[in-house]
């Protein structure tokens, strides 16, 4: 797919999020940001957009409520004329150890990172067949990826973002016949969470084999390669430096 006017959804558009929006942007693509609290970067990114010479859209929304997810999509599509890719990037990331896990917890979890995947999904699919086909690039993990847990304390998180490969892979064959390709990105150590030590970041480096952090620019440059191809679907791409291997 070539993305010269075609009209792109990003959700979970701060940090690495913004850096995917704004690539789109460069090679061509309007873009619709989706934010719940950080309204500033988002309008940022908006600007960064704008100064490309591309649309850029903005909305606020709660995308654990599967009627949020359905809005924002339907809005998008309406405001920029159409719907040529998803990029489902919103998630929930916080430790929680397993005796204290609550159902609560547990829900707030899979409600962002894998329902709302979901929701944004099956909202997108019919909008996409109108303009003949598209692509649905949804975020999971490279621990997910590696088919195994490593980390106390992301239990639900864990559980959800296995279930986004899951998610990938059926939505991937339930929509091939429409032109549909879905896939998957898997980002390892990319940018230090907010609050990392300098321990911290330098054990990270360590336990990874191409020894060092990836950087928001490898996670764009995947996502261009997944909507611009068009004969890789049901996949997960795992960005991670070769940590998955240690």
């Amino acid at each position: 797919m070539q993305l010269t006017n075609r009209v792109a959804l990003v959700t979970g558009s701060a940090r690495i999020g913004a850096r995917v929006a704004v690539a789109l942007a460069k090679r061509g693509a309007d873009v619709a940001l989706v934010f719940r609290r950080s309204s500033a970067e988002a309008q940022e990114t908006a600007d960064e957009i704008r100064g490309l010479g591309r649309r850029a859209f903005l909305f606020s929304a709660d995308l654990a409520q599967p009627a949020e997810c359905e809005r924002v999509v339907t809005a998008a599509s309406a405001e920029a004329g159409r719907l040529d890719v998803l990029v489902n990037m919103a998630s929930v990331y916080r430790p929680v150890h397993f005796e204290e896990l609550t159902f609560a917890d547990w829900n707030a979890a899979l409600a962002v990172d894998l329902d709302a995947t979901f929701a944004c999904a099956r909202a997108a699919a019919p909008l996409m067949r109108q303009s003949g086909g598209g692509r649905i690039i949804n975020f999971t993990d490279w621990v997910a990826a590696s088919r195994r847990p490593r980390y106390n304390g992301y239990l639900a998180y864990y559980v959800a973002k296995a279930g986004v490969i899951a998610l990938t892979e059926a939505l991937a064959l339930e929509l091939a016949a429409d032109g549909i390709l879905v896939n998957a990105v898997a980002p390892g150590p990319i940018l230090a969470p907010i609050g990392t030590t300098a321990e911290e970041s330098a054990a990270v480096e360590r336990a990874t084999p191409l020894g060092r952090w990836g950087g928001s620019e490898e996670i764009a440059k995947t996502v261009l390669f997944l909507v611009e191809t068009d004969f890789v679907t049901g996949e997960t791409l795992r960005v991670d430096g070769g940590r998955h291997l240690k």
